[in-house]
């Protein structure tokens, strides 16, 4: 989308990105969307998509994808005052407790996705280090202490967006520009604003705010994450640049890893964050390379990298140009590609003057019996995936790096939202991976572990997702069971399907039919009706499955000109029937006043 290099290796790539982002204009997929929900037109197929025009440059660093240690799991949210680092991936606390929030909530509401919270954290940062431009910060409620904006769109250099929004959220009432943690046009804000942090408030200086409304703009279109090719066009539709996409897919791969990129301690500044009502995007000088954290900055400026500004040690992009293992070009992928083995770097003889060993695992155990588990939609699993981590004498390994990913039909993800974690080994050489929510249908839902870097058997954890049996099926709003022919009824009709006890009743799939008033009988012809696919009223239809809550919104119900007493009849998957009454009256109409006619006046007599 938009942003702004920060590090030495950027500017290296700046000359190739202008290209690039001129060059895929005609390429360039992206949508202004008309709703809010996944079934709302595709981001990616409409090329006067503002969110993906030129608006800025983006910050195209690579991440450092040699493990800084044992993988674990991410620290717990800040309090938004120090908002540190996390030990395991780089990204402040308050950040991280976003993307992952974020994440949980459109596995919740747009299950299809399957969005990943490491592929937002990716967009935070090659956008905005995670909202932690020229120094902003967070409050406790995730707000930037200052506004990041980008720059004016005027055409001048960047795209010409002329104002969308008075300068409400970017304080321009000429041009608009980008907003917030995540870069947001104010128009595209206008139809993928969310409120992440339930405060009723839709900001997009909040990061909670921020990633949920990335979110929703990536999902767009019922794009799926899990397809490569739907996550190529989400990412274009933020940016149609094919280096940003590399960009991007490398940091959501390095979070997956659970490896810890090296981001410099202080952030650079914005490109062309020009201030409100300056008419030219100020030219950003040349940044400085990263520190390394532990090391003292050099006085005089670093030679740039010759690695093609990758940010990856052994070409420059260090102070010294060392790498963490000789030899291996800072890849750390020695020989091996990418094992814990060395290659021809990590032996005796290097600059270091010390053997690597080789990671001791061996054998990965599954803990426990091997019995399916079971639950039902959108509840959590009771049993948890425990391994064990074994060297070739059957001692356990401690600090083996242990990657758990939720996968099967049924959809599913752990508590955070996020469907893949590293889990380190303990002394006694086990992981347990955090509990799995189950998805929003029903079906098989598998968790796999695997030792990072070992060509180990993989060990496999099975589970099925069941419906609870519905009990009732109520009307959320009767208000909405009158219309008047050659019209449709209120919005869109919602019921509630219930089990036993009362508890929502989520994944129930649901067949509604609209009845003459004997409850079976479908008019052949006349009367209410739903628009099929070819746009052809239908009478019958399969409306869906029921959502977290419980709750079926059925397609708009339209009426034509037949007025009457109509039945709509509602049956789940497990036989569950219930009917309600529909009207189709015509709207009553007040007749004007008339004026009486005065008797006739009486004959005369004869």
């Amino acid at each position: 989308m938009k942003i702004l290099p920060t590090r030495a290796a950027s500017v290296s790539r700046q000359g190739l990105c202008t290209a690039l982002l001129v060059a895929s204009l005609t390429a360039a997929v992206g949508v202004s969307p008309a709703h809010n929900t996944a079934d709302s037109d595709d981001p990616a197929k409409d090329p006067k998509n503002p969110q993906g025009l030129p608006h800025g440059t983006p910050n195209l660093t690579l991440p450092d994808l040699r493990p800084k240690g044992p993988g674990g799991l991410p620290g717990a949210r800040g309090d938004g005052k120090n908002d540190a680092k996390d030990a395991t991936t780089g990204i402040p606390a308050t950040a991280l407790d976003a993307y992952r929030k974020a994440a949980q909530r459109a596995a919740a509401d747009l299950p299809g996705c399957h969005m990943p919270w490491e592929l937002i954290a990716g967009i935070g940062n090659v956008e905005t280090h995670h909202g932690t431009y020229q120094g902003t910060r967070m409050t406790s409620d995730g707000t930037t202490d200052k506004p990041i904006l980008g720059p004016q769109l005027n055409g001048n250099g960047f795209a010409l967006i002329k104002d969308t929004d008075r300068g409400a959220l970017d304080g321009d009432t000429a041009y608009d520009k980008a907003v917030g943690p995540t870069q947001f046009l104010p128009s595209t804000w206008a139809l993928y604003g969310a409120d992440g942090n339930g405060d009723g408030k839709k900001d997009p200086n909040n990061i909670y705010d921020a990633a949920l409304g990335t979110a929703k703009y990536l999902c767009a279109g019922g794009k799926d994450m899990n397809s490569a090719a739907d996550l190529d066009k989400a990412i274009l539709s933020y940016n149609p640049s094919r280096e940003y996409v590399n960009a991007v897919t490398s940091w959501m791969r390095a979070y997956k890893e659970g490896n810890v990129p090296s981001l410099p301690d202080r952030p650079g500044k914005p490109s062309g964050n020009t201030p409100a009502g300056s008419g030219t995007p100020a030219v950003p000088p040349v940044p400085s390379a990263p520190q390394t954290p532990g090391t003292s900055p050099k006085p005089s400026k670093p030679a740039p990298p010759a690695n093609g500004g990758n940010n990856k040690p052994g070409g420059g992009s260090k102070p010294g140009g060392g790498t963490d293992k000789p030899g291996d070009s800072g890849t750390h992928k020695p020989g091996g590609g990418g094992t814990d083995k060395p290659g021809g770097g990590g032996k005796p003889g290097g600059d270091t003057g010390k053997p690597v060993p080789p990671a001791p695992a061996s054998r990965l155990e599954r803990i426990g019996d091997d019995r399916a588990w079971e639950t039902y939609a959108g509840e959590t699993f009771k049993e948890q995936a425990r391994v064990l981590v074994k060297d070739k004498s059957g001692k356990p390994v401690a600090d083996a790096r242990v990657r758990f990913e939720v996968g099967g039909e049924a959809g599913g993800a752990f508590a955070d939202g996020s469907t893949t974690i590293t889990v380190p080994t303990a002394k006694d050489g086990t992981a347990t991976a955090p509990r799995v929510v189950a998805g929003l249908k029903s079906g098989k839902v598998t968790l796999t572990a695997k030792v990072v870097g070992r060509d180990i058997p993989a060990v496999e954890f099975a589970g099925t997702v069941k419906v609870r049996a519905a009990k009732q099926i109520v009307v959320v709003d009767s208000s909405k069971l009158k219309a008047e022919p050659n019209s449709a009824f209120p919005d869109r009709i919602q019921f509630k399907v219930l089990g036993e006890g009362g508890k929502d009743v989520i994944g129930a799939e649901v067949t509604v039919s609209v009845t003459k008033t004997d409850k079976e009988t479908v008019p052949e012809e006349g009367g209410p009706y739903f628009k099929g696919t070819d746009g052809k009223p239908v009478r019958i239809v399969k409306a869906g499955t029921t959502d977290k809550d419980g709750v079926l919104t059925l397609p708009k119900l339209l009426t034509d000109d037949k007025a009457g007493a109509y039945m709509l009849r509602l049956e789940t998957a497990d036989g569950k029937v219930e009917t309600v009454h529909l009207t189709v009256v015509a709207a009553q109409t007040t007749m004007p006043p008339t004026t009486p006619t005065p008797p006739a006046p009486p004959k005369p007599a004869a």
